[in-house]
């Protein structure tokens, strides 16, 4: 790692997931000299889906240039997809970060900035297949690198994929020291995890009580890839 101090930014937004945010966050803010910056339109408290309030420490206008750029996901995402002000930003910083990051349907909003075409990159199992609107590859991977661009899967992937990247930064060695920290040594009470594993009942029902959600979240994908390749 070099000298200068690793700047690492993450969009807020309104209901997004917190742990989307906050398990990277917990990582890559150990790194030494790390400076993390929570970036939203104002610096008002911005609600997170169950009513955390996460405060901003950064505008769009006033946010330094960053080494790493992450989007969390959320049900919140949907409006970003067709917010000019978020779409402007994102497509800025990725010009200037080293690493464009997302973590669960974070890439939607990747997607619709025009940031994923032609890119491998993950998503929430339940909304992956929508990645190919965005001239994306799906992949079913927990942790996905495609150059430049790192996407993790749903929500606790964050974690995984923040752990990778304080390799590449730092080293693996500091990267351990980080994951020993924070006792990251997952032993779940259920092998329910992803769709392969928790069997098909429950598959449908999750999916059966998010459907009227993903209905929308498969329109407002439409509408912005339909605005993405109108601007192309």
């Amino acid at each position: 790692m070099t000298d200068q101090p690793f700047r690492a930014g993450f969009l807020l937004f309104p209901k997004l997931t917190q742990l989307d945010m906050t398990g990277p966050y917990e990582v890559l803010a150990r790194l030494p000299g790390a400076q993390v910056h929570l970036i939203w339109k104002t610096r008002e408290p911005v609600p997170s889906d169950h009513g955390m309030a996460i405060v901003p420490t950064a505008t769009f206008d006033a946010c330094p240039a960053l080494d790493l750029i992450c989007v969390p996901g959320g049900p919140g995402v949907g409006p970003l997809m067709s917010d000019g002000a978020v779409l402007a930003f994102l497509r800025r910083a990725a010009e200037e970060a080293r690493y464009v990051t997302s973590v669960c349907t974070g890439s939607l909003a990747l997607g619709a900035a025009g940031l994923l075409r032609g890119r491998k990159a993950a998503c929430h199992w339940m909304s992956r297949p929508l990645l190919s609107s965005f001239g994306a590859e799906p992949t079913d991977e927990r942790v996905v690198w495609d150059g430049t661009l790192v996407t993790g899967g749903g929500v606790t992937a964050g974690i995984d994929f923040a752990l990778q990247i304080a390799a590449e930064v730092a080293g693996a060695d500091t990267a351990r020291a980080i994951q020993l920290g924070i006792e990251y040594d997952p032993a779940p009470p259920f092998d329910a995890g992803s769709p392969e594993r928790a069997g098909p009942a429950l598959v449908e029902a999750i999916t059966r009580r998010a459907a009227t959600r993903q209905r929308e979240r498969a329109d407002q994908v439409a509408e912005a890839a339909a605005a993405l390749r109108a601007a192309e």
